[in-house]
């Protein structure tokens, strides 16, 4: 009887080991995508194809890291992890405002022309829920997109195919900036919400006739859960990580438009700020400490450049507006 025991702690125990050690490898955070580009025959590249290149990569390293798609894992260890999962969901949340921008916006001449049918199939596909893993899974549906969008990109590289194209102009770009800022602030306020605030409403502010349907308090006290905060600050990090991979991208397929408007610099610093986001975490968990204390605040810190990165982004918005 203790011989048998002895034996099943010893299964036990390597088990533990195993499925700790794999855990450890499969939280392994990838690193950013270097953009690639295609030269047409006549040496010219062919526009779009970095930005749609970006977009099937940054999908093809979420499913094809160590571990796969963890967000729909019924099973240890990746049941019990939740930082590549918010991880993911970041990156997938990016992925689907430039699949949607490159469907009604970038493929588009003007407001009456069709989506492309490939791209209109793919945005669909990206929106099926992170975490479903029966029928159908979330891994097929985002493999089928990336498919798709690798059709749409041989459409776009082949010089006698007049139906699908990729437009880059400044008004489109300036679409997709709008979504980028409002995700980049959303992830500052949560950011900085690890300690609470007590933060004044500002909804109907710069217009005195406006109105809302319900009433708010004049200030409201918001503090992200201790039991989320990690969540939140890994769903940043994926999501600062996809966004990186899309502005290296657009910095080539714009590379005109930039120079035009003289924005080129506003753009390497979005991707300054950006890159700061990655830096290796080297505490085991996410501090939060409260201000100026002893201990640290990673999410102020991760607040601080996607704060810096959406103010950027606002002053190339605004040098894109202009004529």
């Amino acid at each position: 009887m203790q011989v048998t025991r002895n034996k099943i702690l010893t299964v036990v125990g390597v088990l533990g080991l195993v499925l700790y050690i794999a855990s450890v490898w499969w939280s392994v955070e990838p690193d950013p995508i270097e953009p690639v580009s295609s030269p047409t025959g006549n040496g010219k590249l062919i526009v779009g194809y970095a930005t749609t290149s970006s977009l099937i990569a940054t999908m093809e390293t979420l499913l094809d890291k160590p571990g796969g798609w963890l967000s729909n894992d019924i099973m240890p260890p990746s049941v019990m992890m939740d930082n590549i999962p918010a991880f993911e969901f970041g990156a997938l949340e990016q992925v689907r405002d430039l699949a949607l921008t490159m469907r009604k916006e970038f493929s588009r001449s003007q407001s009456q022309s069709t989506a492309d049918k490939d791209l209109l199939a793919a945005h669909s596909k990206l929106n099926i829920e992170n975490t479903s893993w029966l029928v159908p899974s979330a891994e097929g549906e985002y493999s089928d997109a990336i498919k798709l969008l690798k059709l749409y990109r041989a459409k776009i590289s082949d010089t006698d195919n007049n139906n699908a194209q990729f437009y880059a102009r400044a008004d489109n770009l300036n679409e997709w900036l709008k979504e980028v800022q409002k995700r980049l602030g959303s992830m500052s306020q949560r950011l900085s919400a690890s300690v609470g605030q007590d933060r004044l409403n500002t909804d109907l502010a710069g217009d005195t006739s406006a109105r809302q349907s319900t009433p708010n308090l004049s200030s409201n006290e918001i503090k992200t859960s201790w039991w989320k905060i990690d969540d939140v600050f890994y769903e940043s990090r994926g999501s600062a990580w996809a966004l990186l991979n899309f502005m290296r991208a657009i910095e080539i397929d714009f590379a005109d438009v930039l120079e035009k408007k003289n924005a080129e610099v506003s753009l390497r610093q979005i991707i300054r700020e950006l890159e700061e986001t990655q830096q290796t975490v080297w505490s085991p968990i996410i501090l939060n400490g409260n201000g100026f204390g002893l201990v640290a605040n990673h999410s102020l810190v991760m607040a601080n450049y996607i704060s810096r990165a959406n103010a950027a982004v606002i002053d190339l918005t605004n040098l894109l507006s202009q004529g």
